[in-house]
């Protein structure tokens, strides 16, 4: 067997490492003293409708959007659209131009 077939590929190394994953259900902006009032059973309006696109979001970036389901009890997201490549560099920290 040769070195090469023995080693695990840089892509192989690749794919074990964890990133965080988040489901985005929209956004708000609160003072801060909204944010203290809150307390057990507290809603919270995020301003969209609750058949907005649910945004799944990789180590702060938008990489797919897609809907809330149930799964055997459990909540998950079927995506619908991923993210081109091009969108996903240009949202990139570092990537916008400075204002």
């Amino acid at each position: 067997m040769s070195a090469a077939n023995s080693s695990p590929s840089a892509l192989d190394l690749l794919l074990d490492i964890e990133l965080p994953v988040t489901l985005r259900f929209g956004r708000t902006r609160m003072t801060l003293s909204e944010l203290m009032d809150l307390n057990r059973g507290s809603v919270i309006d995020f301003g969209q409708s609750s058949e907005a696109p649910v945004e799944v979001v990789v180590n702060g970036r938008v990489v797919a959007r897609g809907e809330a389901v149930m799964v055997q009890g459990n909540y998950g997201v079927r995506i619908s659209e991923i993210e081109s490549r091009r969108s996903r560099l240009e949202a990139a920290p570092g990537a916008e131009s400075e204002k």
